[in-house]
């Protein structure tokens, strides 16, 4: 057993940010159940959004997060974000991180649904990874700091509906760690591995969202995932993201006929919020025989665009295409988790101790539809939050008991990627970018079938892994059945307009029938 003022799960950029601020008032240990440098975080290309230019302003920046939203952002939380995210955005520069310049001046890159160039970058089309191994080298150098790497958080302690305690699972070890805790601050990222084509890595699986849920934490909006438009599409490999910056810079999408289609959709054309692009590129896939469209950039001046992105050039290189002389063969993927864990503004959950930030959260700021580089801004507004809420709670004198230990088999792991292979092809083919009725009822049924067969208190980690993923993608496939229209990230063919009536956050609790929240403003 260990004690830590704070717990942090998680090592993406939330993860390490809560860390940070959460040191300056006691010992923090961070669990990632693999290194701390595998998140989503470190993969992000686009950038940071923040009105930082004369010319910008936090309100146009609100303005331009809640028309994305498409009405379910809360107000007082995008508030918070546009506001603090500025300032935070600062702190890093001051702390000595470096964003692209140009002639002494920051470069701003335009992203889909923004109305001005806000975009701040670093390393061109390696802002995730540069502005995460730079969190890194200040957590690496602060003694309050313990990292405690390949160790998985399995059950959350609580006594009173207030956390006590987080049990974890060391891979290396194989033993059981219990940390006696004040505060957990959750940061685990989505759950897009759920779906069979994502663009995050493996370790994205919504465990910190079925963690807290098993809690009793309360999740909401778990309908709204965001596919992301652009995704390399090449038959037998990952989905490989190629960043929205891509098209801010000039990109055209085209048809399988090699025809612009999306300047007769809308007034953005490529620029339209990823809901519409992804959508319309779905359009054009069904009319087809073919599964993807592609994505060109011939147009415009090579140099320019090979120095903005030379990560992305180098490693469509390795797969045989030129950035800018080719077609590349594109196609939307699984890529956010609108969704999550609802929080209020200080990030804490309905139980006293438990914080998220970053993805797993819902924090009110996404509404229906994520605005392009808000989510890298949530993460150091929320992270900073949680931290300085943590620490201003008191102890509990409560002895924490030992739970049941958990264990690991070899011999489930075949079966669990068994599951995990049906459920992403239950995922992709009926909770894709379109849903219909039959298809979510079927899902649900199904999915229903799997969480009741591993339901039962499981002490295997294998088998706690399918428990998990079935019951997240249960729980998307439950609340998208409710919400009977076509919003943001959620589109069904047979609802095919927005409803008024579902201007509503959908709440999701055990044991609690489902609830509606009303939008605050």
């Amino acid at each position: 057993m260990l004690e830590f003022d704070t717990v942090v799960i998680g090592s993406g950029l939330a993860g390490l940010s809560a860390a940070y601020h959460s040191s300056k008032y006691g010992r923090v240990a961070i669990v990632t159940k693999s290194q701390l440098d595998v998140s989503n975080s470190y993969y992000a290309q686009g950038g940071i959004a923040a009105a930082i230019a004369d010319e910008d302003s936090p309100e146009q920046h609100a303005h331009d997060t809640l028309v994305t939203g498409r009405g379910i952002c809360d107000h007082d939380a995008v508030d918070v974000l546009v506001n603090e995210g500025r300032e935070r955005v600062h702190e890093l520069i001051d702390l000595g991180m470096q964003f692209d310049k140009e002639n002494g001046e920051f470069v701003l890159g335009l992203e889909g649904g923004h109305t001005k160039r806000r975009i701040l970058h670093a390393g061109g089309d390696a802002t995730g990874k540069e502005l995460t191994l730079f969190k890194l080298r200040l957590i690496r150098e602060n003694k309050n700091v313990e990292a405690f790497e390949y160790v998985v958080a399995v059950k959350l302690l609580k006594h009173h509906n207030a956390i006590v305690g987080l049990q974890a699972y060391d891979f290396k070890t194989n033993e059981n760690i219990l940390f006696k805790t004040k505060a957990v601050i959750v940061a685990t990222g989505g759950l897009s591995r759920v779906f069979a084509r994502s663009t995050n890595p493996h370790t994205a699986t919504g465990d910190g969202i079925a963690l807290a849920y098993d809690a009793g934490a309360r999740l909401a909006d778990l309908e709204f995932v965001q596919f992301h438009p652009s995704a390399l599409c090449l038959p037998g490999k990952e989905a490989y993201l190629i960043s929205e910056a891509v098209r801010g810079e000039g990109a055209w999408l085209l048809n399988s006929k090699g025809e612009r289609f999306m300047k007769d959709i809308h007034p953005l054309a490529e620029l339209a919020p990823r809901d519409v692009v992804a959508y319309s590129i779905f359009r054009q896939i069904q009319k087809s025989d073919v599964e993807r469209i592609y994505l060109s950039l011939k147009h415009l001046d090579k140099e320019k665009i090979r120095n903005r992105f030379k990560n992305i050039d180098r490693h469509l290189r390795e797969f045989g295409f030129d950035l800018t002389e080719d077609n590349l063969p594109i196609a939307p993927a699984a890529h956010y988790m609108v969704g999550g864990i609802r929080t209020n503004l200080d990030a804490e959950t309905n139980i006293s101790g438990l914080f998220v930030c970053g993805e797993a959260a819902s924090t009110g700021v996404m509404g229906a539809n994520r605005l392009a580089s808000n989510s890298l801004l949530e993460c150091l507004v929320f992270g900073k939050r949680a931290s300085e809420k943590a620490a201003k709670l008191v102890a509990s004198e409560h002895l924490v008991e030992k739970p049941e230990p958990i264990t690991l088999d070899a011999g489930n792991e075949q079966l669990f990627l068994t599951y995990q292979h049906e459920v992403a092809q239950i995922m992709s083919k009926k909770l894709g970018i379109v849903r219909n009725r039959e298809d979510l009822e079927a899902a649900l049924s199904r999915l229903s079938e799997i969480v009741s067969e591993f339901d039962k208190d499981q002490n295997e980690y294998n088998l706690i892994k399918i428990r998990n993923m079935s019951l997240i993608s249960k729980l998307i496939a439950q609340s998208a059945l409710i919400r009977e229209e076509s919003r943001g990230g959620h589109i069904r063919e047979d609802f095919q307009k927005e409803n008024p009536d579902f201007k509503t956050h959908i709440i999701q609790q055990k044991n609690k029938n489902i609830e509606f929240e009303p939008i605050r403003k």
